[in-house]
C-alpha cells in the first residue's frame, strides 16, 4: 500500500538551510514518460552575508564543472543552451526565491541522464552543487506485485507511474483483469523525495489456475496519442497435485518398465518414488519417470509417489504385476564318475506358471517333466559314450533359460584299431591312437633296439589331443631292410595298455585322421632313430650307447624332415646324431 507523505523532506531542507551556507536540493532520481514532460523541483540557498542584486543560474547536463564543457540546459543570464534543449528546456522557479525548478518537456531517450544546477550570484560567487538529480525516461507503467502469491490468499497489485509533467496528467487502466477483480484507482500521490506517482489498485483472490496470467496496466494522456502498457505475469505458489500416473502395470520379467509420476504446483514439488517405505529415486521437477531395467519377481508389489513443496503435498499408488519366465535351471554341477559307476544328475528352477523342464545330449531328449519345478536323470552304469555336455532347459509361455553342464566319464586307456605302422621309400611312421581319461602317458618301444621314446621327447614324437582322443606320431627315417617291430604302450591311473602297431602296405605315405570329430593331423615332427654306431664310436667305448650286433637291423638317422600334404610348406631340415 502507498501512503501519503504528510511532510515532504523538500521542505525539512529547505528549514534547515536557511543558516547561510551554499546548499541545494532536489530529488536524487524521477522519471517521466517519453514524450511528455518533466518538472525537477529545485531548492538552494547561499550565505546571507552575500546580498546579490540579481541572482542567475545554469542548468548542466551530466557534469557539474563548466571547465568540461557541459551541455547547457539552461541559463538565466544569455538565454543560449545546447541544440539538444533548445526549445525543451525552461526555468519554473523564481532565482530571487532560491527556487530552481527546471522543466523539460518533448522527453526523448537522449535527455536521459544526470543533471546539474550552477548558482550565479556574479563575480567569483558562483557555485555548482554536488547534488543532482538523475533522470530517467521510460515507456512501460510499473506494475508492482506482493512478494508472495498464494492461491486462496487475498493480494494487492498496484500499478504506479510517474506523475511529474504539470501539463499532462496520466490516467491509468487495467488489462487482462477480468475474473481477477474490479479496479480501485488511488490517484496522485507525492513520493519522499517531493516527486509524484498515479497509483492504481487492484485486489483479488488467485487460484493454482491463474499461474502464469499476464495481467496489463495502461497509461494514457487526454488528449494526446501518447499512450503506455506494461505487464506482469502472475507467480502464483500453490501446493502438488499428483496430475499424471500409471494404472496397474503387468510387465514379463526382463522386460523394461516405466512409471510416472507427474504433479503440478508452484514451485515445482519434490517427486519421490518408494517401495515399502525405501526411496528409489527422488528429484525436484514437474514429472519423474522409474525406470526398472530388467524386472524380476523380487520386483512385484506396490510402489508409491509422493508429491510435495512448501505449500502442501499429495500422493498416490501404483500395483507392479511380474510374471516371469523360468529362472536359469541350476543343476548339481560338473559330475565326474568312473566308468561303471551310478550318476544322479538334478535340474531345478523356478517360474510362473511351472515349466517343462527337459535334459537332453546332442539333441537325443533323456529325461522331462511338464509343469513341474525339477528333474531327475539317472545314469545306472556310465560308460565313456555317456562322457560329455548336457544340457537342461526350462520353458514356458514367457520364455526359455537353459543351462550346460558336463559329466566326465573316468576310463582306462583303451588303444584304437587305427593304431598301425607304415612304410613308403626309406621312412616308417607309426601312428598310436589312444582314448582315455584323463589323459594317458603313450610310449614307443622298439624291442629290437632296446629304445623307448615317449611324447615328452617332443623331437621324436608328436602328439596331439582332441577330446578324449590322443594321437602320437612316431617317425623311423633310414636304410631299413625290413620295418622293425614297435609297440604302443599307454598308461593312466586306472590302467595300462599295450600294442604291438601293425604294418601296412609300403609304397605309401601314411595319412592319420585323429579325434572323434575327423580333424586332419596338420602335420607331424619326424623323428628318426639312429641305430648305426660306427667303428669310430665304438673305439671311443661310449658305455652308456646301446650296442648293436652284425646281424641287427642298419642304423637309422633321425631327422624332422618330413612333411604331410595340407601341412605348412617349410620346416628346417636338420639331422640329429644316434641314440646313445
Amino acid at each position: 500500500m502507498i501512503f501519503l507523505t504528510a511532510l515532504p523532506l523538500f521542505w525539512i531542507m529547505i528549514s534547515a538551510s536557511r543558516g547561510g551556507h551554499w546548499g541545494a536540493w532536489m530529488p536524487s532520481s524521477i522519471s517521466a514518460f517519453e514524450g511528455t514532460c518533466v518538472s525537477i523541483p529545485c531548492r538552494f540557498d547561499f550565505p546571507d552575508e552575500l546580498r546579490p542584486a540579481v541572482v542567475h543560474g545554469v542548468w548542466y547536463f551530466n557534469s557539474p564543472y563548466p571547465k568540461n564543457y557541459p551541455p547547457v540546459v539552461f541559463k538565466s543570464r544569455t538565454q543560449v543552451v545546447h541544440e539538444s534543449f533548445q526549445g525543451r528546456s525552461r526555468l519554473l522557479g523564481d532565482l530571487g526565491l532560491r527556487n530552481c525548478t527546471l522543466l523539460l518537456s518533448s522527453l526523448s531517450p537522449e535527455l536521459g541522464g544526470k543533471y546539474y544546477f550552477r548558482g550565479d550570484l556574479g563575480g567569483y560567487n558562483q557555485y555548482t552543487f554536488s547534488e543532482h538529480s538523475v533522470l530517467d525516461i521510460i515507456n512501460t507503467p510499473n506494475i508492482v506485485l506482493p512478494p508472495e502469491v498464494v492461491a486462496g490468499t487475498e493480494v494487492e497489485v498496484s500499478c504506479m507511474v510517474p506523475d511529474n509533467c504539470p501539463e499532462l496528467r496520466p490516467e491509468l487502466s487495467w488489462l487482462g483483469h477480468e475474473g481477477l477483480g474490479e479496479p480501485a484507482v488511488l490517484g496522485r500521490l507525492r513520493e519522499d523525495e517531493g516527486t509524484w506517482v498515479q497509483v492504481s489498485l487492484l485486489h483479488f483472490v488467485p487460484t493454482r489456475e491463474a499461474n502464469g496470467h499476464r495481467l496489463g496496466c495502461q497509461a494514457s494522456f487526454p488528449n494526446t496519442t501518447l499512450q503506455f502498457e506494461g505487464y506482469a505475469s502472475l507467480d502464483v505458489k500453490y501446493p502438488p497435485l499428483i496430475v499424471e500416473m500409471n494404472s496397474s502395470v503387468e510387465a514379463i520379467e526382463g522386460s523394461h518398465v516405466s512409471l510416472l509420476c507427474g504433479a503440478d504446483s508452484n514451485p515445482p514439488p519434490l517427486l519421490t518414488w518408494m517401495r515399502d517405505g525405501v526411496v528409489l529415486r527422488e528429484a525436484v521437477a514437474e514429472s519423474l519417470f522409474l525406470e526398472l531395467d530388467e524386472v524380476t519377481p523380487q520386483e512385484d508389489g506396490v510402489y508409491a509417489c509422493l508429491a510435495e513443496n512448501a505449500y502442501g503435498q499429495d500422493n498416490r499408488t501404483v500395483g507392479l504385476s511380474v510374471m516371469y519366465a523360468p529362472w536359469k535351471p541350476t543343476v548339481n554341477g560338473t559330475v565326474v564318475a568312473v566308468e561303471g559307476e551310478t550318476v544322479s544328475i538334478s535340474c531345478s528352477t523356478q517360474s510362473n506358471p511351472d515349466p517343462i523342464l527337459t535334459i537332453f545330449k546332442e539333441k537325443q531328449i533323456l529325461a522331462t517333466v511338464i509343469y513341474e519345478s525339477e528333474l531327475q536323470l539317472e545314469l545306472p552304469a556310465v560308460t565313456p559314450e555317456d562322457d560329455g555336455e548336457y544340457w537342461c532347459v526350462a520353458e514356458n509361455q514367457y520364455g526359455q533359460r537353459a543351462t550346460a553342464f558336463n559329466l566326465s566319464v573316468e576310463f582306462a586307456p583303451v588303444i584304437l584299431l587305427e593304431s598301425h605302422c607304415a612304410a613308403a621309400r626309406d621312412t616308417v611312421q607309426c601312428l598310436c591312437v589312444v582314448k582315455s581319461n584323463p589323459e594317458p602317458s603313450v610310449a614307443f618301444e622298439l624291442p629290437s633296439r632296446n629304445v623307448t621314446v615317449n611324447e615328452t621327447e617332443r623331437e621324436f614324437v608328436y602328439t596331439e589331443r582332441s577330446g578324449l582322443v590322443l594321437t602320437s606320431i612316431l617317425t623311423l627315417r633310414g636304410q631299413a631292410q625290413a620295418p622293425p617291430r614297435v609297440i604302443c604302450t599307454s598308461h593312466n591311473l586306472y590302467g595300462t595298455k599295450s600294442l604291438e602297431l601293425p604294418f601296412q602296405g609300403s609304397h605309401r605315405l601314411m595319412w592319420a585322421k585323429i579325434g572323434p570329430v575327423g580333424a586332419v593331423v596338420a602335420f607331424a615332427i619326424l623323428i628318426a632313430i639312429v641305430c648305426y654306431i660306427t667303428q669310430t664310436r665304438r673305439k671311443k667305448n661310449v658305455t652308456e650307447s646301446p650296442s648293436f650286433s652284425a646281424g641287427d637291423t642298419p642304423p637309422v638317422l633321425f631327422s624332422s624332415d618330413f612333411r604331410i600334404s595340407g601341412a605348412p610348406e617349410k620346416y628346417e631340415s636338420r639331422e640329429v646324431s644316434a641314440l646313445e
